[in-house]
């Protein structure tokens, strides 16, 4: 491939993680924003939402199917959009860390959320929600889990998250 070619690559490649980063990003500013809005807004909104990261995911497909120096960058990208489509996670943060294959920054902010929940600035449901996700994104980058952190999935993980992790993943901590 040309060197012209090899930058065009990472133009895109750039391009598709700012918009996955936008879709992102705007969900999490709905969700942080959902008391404000009436219960009809709130869903149209986020039913406009999803339905962008659908035609985001067509697009990926279509690019994935093409260019096999993007197919690694695109189904990362793809994989972290079904994940946030299918509600699995509901962290937004959590699906960006993910979809950057990032398994460092989950380390920090499981530090960060059982700090919080420590000193009671997280509530425990939510901080039992953010805990899981990161878990399950860790293992599904193949980062290895504690014994006490594979206990933890083992009495928390959800239906959608169980989903999530292969069954071959999920034989771990069954």
């Amino acid at each position: 491939m040309s060197r012209h070619g090899h930058a065009e690559n990472d133009q895109l490649k750039s391009n598709l993680e700012n918009q996955l980063d936008r879709l992102i990003a705007q969900l999490a500013d709905l969700e942080s924003n959902k008391d404000d809005l009436d219960p009809d807004e709130y869903q149209e909104t986020k039913n406009e939402t999803i339905e962008q990261m659908k035609e985001f995911n067509e697009t990926l497909a279509k690019l994935k199917s093409g260019d096999m120096t993007l197919v690694d960058e695109i189904g990362s990208l793809q994989f972290a959009i079904q994940v946030a489509i299918s509600d699995a996670f509901k962290t937004p943060e959590v699906i960006k860390l993910f979809a950057r294959k990032e398994p460092a920054h989950l380390r920090l902010k499981l530090s960060e959320i059982e700090r919080n929940h420590k000193i009671g600035s997280l509530s425990k449901e939510s901080f039992l929600q953010q805990k899981t996700e990161i878990l399950c994104a860790l293992k599904k980058l193949n980062d290895k889990l504690s014994d006490e952190e594979i206990t933890f999935l083992k009495n928390y993980i959800s239906a959608p998250l169980k989903e999530f992790i292969e069954i071959k993943d999920y034989d771990d901590i069954s």
